[in-house]
């Protein structure tokens, strides 16, 4: 289940801090091409989440353990992947792992790309509904197993009495295993850019919009790429 930082009592906070833990944070991104006006609202957003994280941290532990949907590399070579694909939520990353955290990856390098090719495949469209069905369906699955795979990182490498940090789309169906005691973060300044996204897209700028609701996975996987093969082979 997860708990509400605003109800959270520093009295009541005492409890939390033995067993897992884990910080989730709403992944936010902000297109180069987007106006200055939505450009600001991710920035205000970004600055919330690091007020909160720190409260989070005040009330209940520090965070031992770092993870980035879409990075499958850890350590040092995870931080520069990240700060490739979201400088915001890099400087977070970075500023914990400074601060004694470690940065684990959370991916599988061929069940992340797979998962982005097939939804490449899905943005095309189809002709067939034969085609879209059976494409649909292998997207599915291998979204299935990501998932699966990102609970069992998480549930390996987060010891006893530990807190992750979790940089994560929202909307993700990854179903956290059932010791883990899980903490949402969600800033009012992310109210505020789902409602700039709504009137984008009835004004008809949709493109815009979902772009800045989730990175492009081409552009995931072309971050991975340039990242990923010097650590080919290593266990995520």
């Amino acid at each position: 289940m997860s708990e509400q930082l605003g109800k959270i009592e520093k009295p009541e906070a005492e409890h939390f801090r033995k067993g897992k833990k884990l910080y989730l944070v709403p992944l936010v991104y902000s297109p180069k091409e987007a106006p200055d006006e939505y450009k600001e609202k991710c920035t205000r957003y970004w600055q919330q989440v690091t007020e909160q994280l720190n409260n989070l941290v005040s009330k209940i532990g520090m965070v031992n353990r770092v993870y980035h949907e879409s990075i499958f590399q850890a350590s040092e070579d995870g931080l520069r992947a990240t700060e490739r694909l979201n400088p915001s939520s890099y400087q977070i990353a970075k500023n914990h792992c400074d601060n004694g955290a470690t940065f684990e990856a959370i991916e599988e390098k061929e069940l992340f790309e797979e998962v982005m090719d097939w939804q490449r495949c899905l943005m095309f469209g189809f002709i067939s509904e034969k085609v879209a069905s059976k494409v649909s369906a292998f997207y599915i699955e291998a979204m299935k197993k990501r998932n699966e795979f990102m609970a069992k990182r998480i549930s390996e490498t987060l010891k006893d009495d530990e807190t992750g940090l979790l940089f994560i789309k929202e909307g993700h169906s990854v179903q956290f295993p059932t010791d883990i005691e899980v903490f949402s973060v969600f800033p009012p300044a992310l109210d505020e850019i789902h409602r700039w996204q709504r009137d984008q897209a009835s004004l008809g700028g949709e493109n815009l919009a979902q772009e800045s609701k989730e990175k492009p996975a081409s552009k995931a996987g072309e971050v991975q790429k340039k990242t990923g093969e010097r650590v080919k082979g290593k266990l995520e």
